[in-house]
């Protein structure tokens, strides 16, 4: 399964958003409102649950300076990533989507297609809220 949000513009040079993406404690400020929880476990993982679903570990995985990111399930039970992609369009602005991969059974790829198509649209949509 492969999930894309729109390109959003962000009001950051391509730099400072891989900085702040970079830094996985500053993905709190990208969450939901239905949020229950969110840890930093460690530099690199963080854990993190939303109302009525399953705690989900995420650790960084690959960086690649100014224009990409990677973080993956810590978990091999639902294995995934979520890349979010970095495109300098200024020296102030960038933009930036974000990719969700899976590998799902038919039945599990039915059940979180949705919610997590509306997960990382509001990620990607905060990220053009930071400053």
């Amino acid at each position: 399964m492969k999930l894309e949000t729109e390109k959003k513009t962000v009001n950051k040079s391509a730099e400072e958003l891989y900085n702040f993406l970079g830094d996985v404690k500053n993905f709190e400020k990208l969450m939901p409102e239905n949020i229950s929880k969110f840890e930093v476990l460690e530099d690199d993982k963080f854990l993190f649950a939303l109302k009525g679903m399953p705690e989900i570990v995420l650790k960084m995985k690959e960086k690649q300076p100014h224009n990409k990111i990677v973080l993956g399930a810590a978990s091999e039970k639902l294995p995934f990533t979520l890349t979010a992609d970095i495109e300098s369009l200024a020296a102030d602005k960038s933009e930036a989507k974000l990719t969700f991969e899976g590998e799902f059974n038919a039945m599990m790829g039915m059940m979180i297609k949705g919610p997590i198509t509306s997960f990382i649209n509001t990620l990607t949509d905060n990220m053009g809220k930071v400053s």
